[in-house]
């Protein structure tokens, strides 16, 4: 019986190496000259199988395993060459996961403070909206779209090649008025509350400069649909704010009221009427709508507002006074969208590559590093 199970075992290694002879033959690859020498072997073992000859079959296995071995297996890698494969598939999976999935930004101005500070890295989840073709605004699949309150990175629909980041605050067929500092939303009033007034004051980089200078402001809190946030906003508002609850109005209209009430004809904002840039009419981008819905009131009352385009969102900086957005440009394109805001990886003041401003200058904010994005 033991002698019966060695043979069948002999019989199922033969077959299979015969078998993979056979085939590398009908392929003619790598068989470097010696396509003789393997033909000869196997047939041999396979004249030993038909006739049940098993010891011929044992005496011509090895030959043959030998030269399958050398003629067909392939070489082993060399370590040099599993150090390549590997950085090259560490590459392709960091390309593939930056396209679909993860991408890192640098926070440019101050245009988000307090919330996102100058040299602030941050990651941005770019499939929570959905799944689109890389380097394209070709969306694949669509899980869903923007909400209040979320910090989203875009394509501005003015300079397609520049990615800014701004909070949306409203979504499409919803009304956006700002009257004295207060974000309206379908006429309702963001809910907002005072934190700090005269100690309130941030750092700011003067490109033109080029040294940081310190500038004064008034410190809110919004929340809208759970997003609780903070704002910034000129040191006078809370003073603002005081004589508009002692006299129900202001004498004047504030300077980032929106939409202008004096500007005559009342046009939408876009990039093609935006005044602070050079005009430009991006292929993809809706006017919106402005809407009077009372004349002659007073500065702080709702008297006009901005309905945002189908497929867009309205979008507003958080230092609400130094804030180039939405109400000077218009709304973003869904499409025009690359993902949601998350954690901030790294943040440092400012860099220098010379060892001896190294020390002074790379100051590393380590109270910001891994805070998530409200």
């Amino acid at each position: 019986m033991r002698a019966a199970s060695l043979d069948q075992r002999v019989r199922r290694e033969a077959e299979a190496l015969a078998r993979e002879a056979r085939a590398a033959l009908n392929l003619k690859r790598n068989l470097r000259g010696r396509a003789g020498d393997l033909d000869s072997a196997v047939r041999d073992v396979d004249k030993a199988l038909a006739a049940k000859d098993y010891q011929r079959v044992r005496r011509g296995l090895p030959v043959l395993d030998a030269l399958v071995d050398e003629l067909i297996k392939r070489p082993d890698k060399s370590t040099a060459r599993d150090y390549v494969e590997s950085i090259v598939a560490a590459v392709l999976i960091a390309l593939a996961l930056r396209a679909v999935v993860l991408e890192a930004f640098k926070i440019p101005s101050s245009s988000m403070y307090p919330t996102l500070e100058i040299n602030d890295h941050i990651f941005v989840n770019k499939f929570i909206y959905g799944v689109r073709i890389p380097f394209t605004t070709t969306k694949l699949l669509e899980w869903r779209k923007p909400k209040r309150g979320e910090v989203i990175v875009f394509m501005q629909p003015c300079e397609p090649d520049r990615d800014y980041i701004k909070r949306v605050v409203a979504t499409a067929g919803q009304s956006v008025e700002v009257r004295c500092n207060v974000v309206y939303v379908d006429g309702k009033p963001v809910e907002h509350r005072l934190i700090q007034g005269d100690t309130c004051t941030y750092d700011d980089y003067d490109e033109l400069g080029q040294r940081w200078q310190t500038k004064t402001c008034s410190e809110y809190a919004e929340k809208v649909d759970g997003h609780e946030y903070l704002t910034f906003h000129d040191r006078e508002r809370p003073l603002r704010d005081d004589r508009l609850a002692k006299d129900g109005t202001l004498p004047s209209p504030d300077s980032k009221d929106f939409p202008r009430v004096e500007a005559i004809p009342h046009v939408p904002p876009s990039c093609a009427t935006q005044t602070d840039s050079e005009p430009f009419a991006a292929p993809n981008q809706k006017p919106g709508e402005i809407v009077v819905t009372k004349e002659s009131a007073g500065a702080c009352a709702l008297q006009m507002h901005y309905v945002v385009p189908k497929d867009h969102v309205f979008v507003m900086g958080d230092n609400r006074a130094n804030s180039n957005d939405s109400r000077y440009w218009g709304s973003v394109p869904i499409e025009n969208i690359k993902g949601k805001a998350l954690f901030i990886w790294l943040s440092y003041r400012e860099f220098s590559l010379l060892p001896k401003v190294w020390n002074s200058s790379f100051r590393i904010r380590w109270d910001r590093i891994g805070n998530f994005v409200k």
